[in-house]
């Protein structure tokens, strides 16, 4: 240890030590190199990307003795970096999260920053839904995209509810974004969107088991949906229509259960979504369509 002095000599350090840990990076970072940057600036309080100027700065005893700690809490618990930082980003945004929330990671977040274009290109909604909020990643990303927009914003997860009142709090908008506890849709009757976006639980039994360690620092409710992964997103999708306006849009996520939600639903329309930065299992489908495929 005392042959590690700068900035420079922690970095490929804690980046050998993760690559020789078999970690597994997809809650933020690609690889070993960024996940170390990540931990070592917030031990630092250092903003990234490390500016090149503080690469062969000596750090001090005490701060080698917290870079150290940071880094071996990464091996030895095996907790994802944004649970060892207390934060996340989605869509350009910083939110604070902890293992009461699903770590921000969705595709959608893409959408959400091209404004939902081509589905949306003509249209503004000033009511959405985000249902499954978790840590209000996407009703907040929403209203900020939209500003002329009211985003509900439902969990049933008391917990998760608390840390999104947090992000809500971050970016002032608790004038437009309401949170409300409710399974699914079942607090919101009477209520009509234009849009609403959902990434629920819809990992099955089988695929959880294969999860890597890291992921079993994530609330399991948030992940889990039984019947194959299925349950969460058959539910959505067949209670949208009775919450959508007429033109309305459902965009869900289903991740790598969408084969068996297309063989169960073949005759739903979807749009699955290509995305510039990677992932899959997003799905786009207007109210009509919906209500003309569920009968």
């Amino acid at each position: 240890m005392d042959s590690l002095r700068t900035l420079r000599d922690f970095l490929r350090w804690g980046a050998s030590r993760f690559a020789g840990g078999g970690l597994f990076y997809g809650h933020g970072t690609d690889g070993a190199a960024d996940e170390a940057a990540v931990l070592i600036a917030h031990a630092l309080h250092l903003d990234l990307p490390l500016a090149p100027e503080f690469l062969d700065a000596a750090l001090t005893a005490q701060e080698r003795v917290a870079v150290t700690a940071l880094l071996d809490r990464r091996i030895n618990e095996r907790l994802p970096a944004p649970y060892l930082t207390g934060e996340a980003w989605f869509a350009g945004l910083r939110f604070a999260v902890d293992p009461r929330v699903l770590i921000p990671r969705s595709p959608i977040g893409e959408l959400i920053e091209n404004g939902f274009s081509p589905w949306l290109d003509d249209t503004s909604p000033t009511r959405i839904l985000d249902l499954g909020t978790g840590s209000g990643c996407i009703a907040i990303a929403c209203a900020l995209v939209f500003p002329d927009a009211v985003v509900d914003a439902v969990d049933i997860s008391p917990d998760a509810l608390a840390v999104a009142a947090t992000n809500v709090a971050l970016y002032g908008l608790q004038e437009r974004v309401r949170l409300l506890q409710s399974d699914l849709y079942a607090a919101l009757a009477g209520e009509r969107y234009e849009l609403i976006v959902s990434n629920p639980p819809y990992v099955s039994r089988d695929e959880y088991a294969s999860l890597p360690d890291e992921y079993r620092h994530e609330p399991p409710g948030a992940l889990l949906s039984p019947d194959a992964g299925l349950e969460h997103p058959l539910r959505i999708l067949r209670g949208a229509v009775d919450y959508l306006n007429e033109g309305g849009l459902l965009v869900l996520e289903v991740g790598a259960t969408w084969p068996a939600l297309v063989e169960r639903l073949p005759q739903l329309p979807f749009t699955w979504v290509e995305f510039a930065r990677g992932g899959q299992g997003v799905a786009v489908i207007g109210r009509e369509e919906l209500a003309a495929g569920l009968g």
